[in-house]
């Protein structure tokens, strides 16, 4: 489950401690850049969200959904998620996209990202002219845009029963999913990055007309793999 957090307290495995860095209430809660040692870390609620260590599990999100395109020209990617940037930076980094679209519904991690420290890893993905950040609630932007997408790569929450916040649930149900697949072009990619196996996603995204469904496994060092949950929408 989430790790929650005192973000104003150090971490007694470590005498230097974090250091928060900006701390805002933004319209879902707090949010908490902090330092600690090399590494920068959102925490949102006092829920640890991701850090800068690692982010093979946001590039696997990313590549996953385009080998499932098997192909197709300059497809479009629908980003759900800003976090630390790193399946942002994957995908700018790869001729082989099209449009590069990010809903992130933090300001304060946009801002991070545009003029803060997360600037670092993002600067260049950010000048790419085939990349937007749009500032929006994901379930909301999926329900309401006109326009459809090759792939859709979510890692809002932990998982789809591990939510960060209880609107998330939302995404995830059968009618999230039908306005997911009404956002993507026939045969397009759901991409799907959780904390752990979902066997009853997996139901429900076939009952919500989705093929060809598969678990990935990504190895960690410790504990249950990370998983990206792939599916090719319906038409």
């Amino acid at each position: 489950m989430p790790t929650s957090y005192d973000t104003s307290r150090s971490d007694p495995y470590d005498t230097a401690g974090p250091v928060v860095v900006d701390r805002r209430e933004g319209p879902y809660g707090e949010v908490v850049l902090r330092r600690h040692g090399e590494l920068l870390q959102i925490i949102a609620n006092g829920c640890f969200l991701m850090d800068t260590s690692d982010g093979r599990s946001e590039r696997l999100l990313v590549e996953a959904a385009l080998d499932a395109l098997d192909g197709r020209p300059a497809p479009s990617v629908l980003i759900g998620g800003l976090g630390v940037g790193f399946s942002l930076a994957h995908a700018a980094a790869d001729p082989r996209w099209g449009r590069v679209t990010v809903v992130e519904r933090e300001p304060a991690v946009i801002d991070w990202h545009r003029d803060g420290p997360l600037s670092a890893l993002s600067a260049q993905a950010l000048a790419d002219p085939r990349t937007e950040i749009v500032e929006a609630d994901l379930t909301a932007f999926v329900n309401e845009t006109s326009v459809t997408y090759d792939a859709l790569c979510l890692d809002i929450d932990n998982g789809p029963g591990w939510t960060v916040t209880e609107d998330n649930e939302n995404l995830y149900s059968a009618a999230g999913l039908a306005s997911c697949a009404r956002a993507l072009t026939p045969g397009g990619v759901l991409a799907v990055w959780s904390a752990q196996p979902s066997p009853e996603f997996e139901g429900t995204l076939r009952n919500a007309g989705f093929r060809q469904v598969r678990t990935e496994e990504i190895p960690v060092a410790r504990g249950v793999p990370d998983v990206v949950h792939l599916a090719v929408g319906p038409g």
